[in-house]
Formats: C-alpha cells, structure tokens, sequence
C-alpha cells in the first residue's frame, strides 16, 4: 500500500494516478466451496471454544423419533456504511493527535501506540463523531496511520479518507458461511439432539465467523454439539459485523427450526414455545439474567395477526402476488463490560460528562445525558456530554451490543458519588437526600444546585462500574420475535417486503426513540442479507467485484414499506444498575430467516441459499394460472 500527499484531494489523486505498481502473481485461494475439506477448527471462536458437546448427541440423532438434516449457505457481507473511516493526524513536538472515526477509543490508543512504537501518553485519540460502524471501524485501519505517518513526514496535519471502492477490499466484512444443522426430536416435538456445524474463510485462517452461537443458548435439548471450522482464503479480512455470529447463524438456524416444525406438524411457533428454556441450552446450570422469548413470540403473533397465516404454503394470492407470512426467534448476546465517566457540577450549575464512549449513530450522547440528568435531578438542557477523547475515562466502547448498558451504567456510577460530595458540602445525609428541580433537600431543607457551586466551586466526581462475576452467574441476552409478510410475483420471483413487525424484551428501555430507532435500522440490514447482498468473488485475481454502492446493493426506503416496533415493558434487574440490556444487534438477529420463512410460506419454495434471489425461485414457482 502506499500513500500520496498533496496540497488538495484532486492533487493528490492526479499524482497517485501516475504511479505504476507491478505484481508478482501467486496461486490464490478465493473459494469456500472449493477449500472447505482443508478447513481447520480453531483452538477459540468469539464467545467460547470452536468445539463443544454435550450428552451423546450422535446417539439421540440417530435414535431420535424424527430428524432433520440441512446444509445452508450465508453469503458475504460489506458493512457499507454511509460515512467512510477518515482521519486527521496533527503532530507538535513528539506529540501526536488523530481525530477519526473509531468505536473503540481505548483499543485505538493501544493499536496506535504499539504500531508507531511510542508511549501511549503521547498519544490523544478524539472521535466524536463516527458516522455507521457497524464494526468495521472496531479496529485501526490505513486511514489513521496513514495519517499519522504523512502528517509526521511532512510535518503538517495530514487527512485521509477511505475511497468506496477501497473501503469493500480494505476493510473487513462478514465472512460468507456453510452450515450444517441437524435436529432430532420425539414425537411430541421436544428437542432430543441438536448439531451445527460452521464452516467459513479468512486470510491465514484467522478469524472464524461463530455461526453456532445461537444453537449453544437458544432452545432445550440433553444432547447437542456445535462446532466451527475455518478455511485460509487470500481474500480481504473478515472480522465483526454487526451481531457477528448471532446474525448468520440465526439465519440458518431459525429456518431450521422451521423446517422442523413442518415436518411434526406442528406450528412453527408453539414448537419454539415448546422448546423454550429459562437456562443455558448447552449449560442447565447456568440461567439467564431474564428470557421472556415465549412472551415475545406470543405477543408478536396476536399484533401480526399469526392465524391468518396460509396454513398450506403457496395457497393464498392476490392477483399476480404469492403472500406468506415467516416468524423467527431473535437472539443475540448483551454482555457488560466496565465503563468508567467523570461527572462535574460547574459553577453556573450547569452538569458535564465526560467518556471516551463513542456514539456511532446509537444515541449515546442522549441516553448518557438523559442517565446524569435523572441522576442529578436536572434538566436534560442542562446537561453536556462530551464522548470520543481519549483524556476521557475509559468506557466500554461502542461494540458487542454492550455499550449502552454499560456506559450509562458508569455515569450513574459516577453521579453517586458526585451526589455524595454534593451532599457532603450541603451537610445533608446523601442516602436520605433527593435531588429534584436542580436542587438537593431533605425533609427541612432544600439548596438549589447553582448555589452549592457558587459557594463551593465545581464539585467533580469520577468512577467506574465494574461488574464482577455477574457473567459467570447469569447470561445476560436479549429476546425478541420477528414476524414477516411478503408477496412473491408468480411470474418473476420477485420478492417484496409488504410487513415487518419486531417484539423485543431488552430490560429497561433506556430511551424509546433511539432503541426503535436501532431496531428498525438492524432490521432493514437483515432484510438486505436475506434479499440482496451478496460480496461476489472474482476467484481469477481475488477480490470483491461489487465494491460500491451501484453493485452492492442494499435496501432503500422503497424496499421496506411498513416496519413496526414493541417493547416488552420490564427490567432486567440483574443485567445492570440501569436494568437495561443491549438491544442495537437484536433487530438483525432471526431477520433472514423469518423472510426465508415467510417466501416458503408464500410459495412452497424452500430456499437454503441466501440472498434469496429471484433466480431460486422462478423455476420452481407454481404454475400461472
């Protein structure tokens, strides 16, 4: 890779054109298909080992009352966010700045430290902005060193920006998959065996796509056994997108679970109630924080109307359209991590936080002020957020689907003792004290906020939320139904989206706008993995060649007509001080596969092969009548 550094960005592309590079050609291998009997298993995928089993699950597959054994294929995925990763890098002294877009401060901090060999106090890290993540933006990418390296050289603040088509090529994506799941059940539908294998590529067989995730915690069973397999292809990194793991293997899984279900004649929905567990599917002794997915799945089919469903696939039309309805569990972990924020009462009386949590389009800025603003018992205008700075505490980041929960939870942690020091100096009891109307009182006092600062001068409080074994205890996820409609034209296959309705249970719903908000945005990303992305591959030289917008295509407003969000209304208790749990990956999570479901349920077509194209499905479309 090499850079070119002028004066303006015509310049600079002007000069980088005229440089000629020369290759030497090697063998390539580009393929999954082609390479997967020379795949490995990794000694760890994200979340756990590669293997796992328990029971005798080969045994009660071969002895269960009635089984189901399907291959299925994921394709690979680019995260396509709006905003391209870009970077400004200032250098005084032997001090360097880099303003960019980056979800994870700290591992920014650390990356650029050990990459340029400095000391990491020499280094500020300031993203305050990041425009989509989705993360592809977890980790260092070209733009910052570049950056920082010109800016050094030429000893001027230096800019970078990623081009689309670099951004396709450059950076990673999800990984395309081959799943295996087998399940085996008595006659009554209760699951006695449940396998999923994983099969997916990365460059030197780095990094496995954890597709078996969900199969390990969704649904009962004594005897299970998952495994992930990785094969070494020459293509550009794969690594986290969004509700990595969950987000694949929910789209396999959940047709699974499907296909199952016709095959005992049973709904698809009262054989995921029957197989719901309050614990660990391949753990019993471990139990979830809170799972209410039997209430998700219930409330989703009274508000879609489930009843109504064509009961024989393929039977119900309207004029030219095949209409079927899908239904799929979503799942996806909501772990918490510790998140540390500093707090401060100024003179004026005006309230400042400050984290190095990032706000990736999540809504951090709101619900961390909403958190000290309830806390301190003063109006949200009041109140001023500053994330992204790398002079800030350490926060939790925006990853994982664990960064709401956690870093609300280290501003209220911060507050408490901000509250102490602010009742210390009133002479109030800060366990009996309230904090309302920008004042703290008690039964025969009250002093407003703004005096208590002008008279003591600002009062600053910092703090971290560490959790303990809280994980080790309880596995904290998040529950939710997707139900789908869609209509399929009998002539062309092709397929539209005519209903989308998501039921979530994710705690505490910390601010109902920006969670729906969240919601609606994963499940619009799911409904562009089950119709139309696709990283196609030229297996000759080995890149991506759809790698922009006008060939990889992802849905618009006019693809997704009608979308609809419900909230549980609870709290998880153990899952955080707020009682919330992350709800940001949810929405993707069982997407796909409720499409999936809701084509077969239109059309009698049992597609395994995503994205679900109209060339799947034309040739084995009923005949026009």
């Amino acid at each position: 890779m090499a850079l070119v550094v002028a004066e303006t960005f015509e310049q600079a592309r002007s000069a980088a054109n005229l440089i000629h590079v020369k290759y030497k050609r090697s063998h390539g291998q580009y393929s999954l298909v082609k390479n997967i009997d020379s795949s490995v298993r990794p000694e760890r995928i994200t979340g756990g080992p590669a293997y796992t089993s328990v029971g005798d699950f080969d045994g009660a597959f071969s002895n269960a009352d009635v089984t189901l054994d399907q291959t299925y294929g994921t394709s690979g995925h680019a995260h396509a966010m709006m905003e391209p990763p870009a970077s400004v890098a200032i250098w005084e002294d032997n001090k360097l700045t880099i303003y960019t877009s980056h979800q994870m401060i700290n591992w920014a901090l650390k990356d650029i430290a050990t990459t340029l060999n400095m000391p990491i106090e020499n280094i500020r890290v300031n993203s305050p902005f990041i425009g989509g993540g989705f993360g592809g933006k977890l980790f260092v990418r070209a733009d910052a060193m570049f950056a920082a390296l010109a800016a050094r050289a030429t000893k001027r603040p230096v800019k970078v920006t990623m081009t689309r088509p670099f951004m396709f090529n450059n950076m990673p994506h999800r990984a395309a998959t081959i799943q295996r799941v087998r399940i085996g059940t008595n006659k009554a539908g209760k699951i006695t065996a449940i396998g999923h294998e994983n099969w997916s590529g990365d460059i030197n067989a780095k990094k496995s796509e954890a597709g078996v995730r969900p199969t390990r915690m969704l649904y009962a069973g004594a005897n299970r056994m998952t495994e992930a397999r990785i094969a070494n292809l020459n293509l550009a990194e794969a690594n986290a997108m969004r509700a990595p793991g969950e987000a694949p293997g929910s789209m396999v899984l959940e047709v699974a679970m499907d296909e199952m279900a016709e095959t005992l004649g049973m709904d698809p929905i009262d054989f995921r109630i029957l197989n719901d567990t309050q614990v660990v599917g391949e753990n019993p002794d471990k139990p979830f924080s809170q799972r209410r997915l039997k209430e998700c799945l219930q409330r989703g089919a009274r508000e879609f109307g489930w009843r109504d469903r064509p009961k024989t696939p393929g039977e119900t039309r309207e004029g030219d359209w095949l209409i079927g309805m899908g239904v799929a569990a979503a799942f996806r972990n909501a772990p918490v991590q510790n998140s540390a924020a500093r707090v401060k009462l100024t003179r004026g009386g005006a309230v400042i936080v400050e984290t190095d949590m990032t706000d990736i389009g999540t809504g951090s800025y709101t619900i961390i002020g909403q958190t000290a603003a309830e806390m301190l018992g003063v109006p949200l205008s009041q109140v001023t957020v500053r994330l992204g700075d790398s002079d800030s505490p350490v926060s939790a980041g925006s990853g994982g689907q664990w960064g709401a929960a956690s870093s609300t939870s280290g501003v209220y942690a911060a507050c408490l003792k901000l509250r102490e020091k602010i009742a210390e100096v009133a002479g109030l009891d800060p366990k009996t004290a309230d904090f309302v109307d920008a004042s703290i009182s008690d039964a025969s006092n009250s002093y407003p906020l703004r005096d208590i600062a002008k008279e003591h001068g600002e009062l600053t409080a910092e703090d971290t939320v560490e959790f303990g074994d809280l994980q080790k205890q309880f596995q904290v996820s998040s529950f939710g139904s997707h139900f789908i409609e869609v209509g399929v034209h009998v002539v062309t296959g092709e397929v539209r989206l005519r209903r989308m309705l998501a039921v979530a249970e994710a705690g505490r719903i910390l601010n109902p706008t920006s969670a729906r908000n969240q919601m609606i945005g994963a499940m619009t990303m799911g409904a562009g993995a089950a119709l139309m992305e696709d990283l196609v591959v030229d297996e000759k030289v080995g890149f991506f060649v759809n790698h922009d917008l006008a060939g990889y295509e992802v849905p618009v407003h006019a693809d997704i007509p009608q979308q609809q969000v419900i909230f549980l209304e609870d709290e998880d208790p153990k899952s955080s001080p707020v009682k919330a749990k992350g709800v940001g990956e949810l929405g993707i999570c069982g997407v796909g596969a409720a499409i999936a479901n809701a084509v077969y349920n239109a059309t009698g077509v049992r597609v395994r092969q995503y994205p679900i194209t109209l060339d799947k499905l034309i040739h084995q479309l009923p005949d026009v009548v």
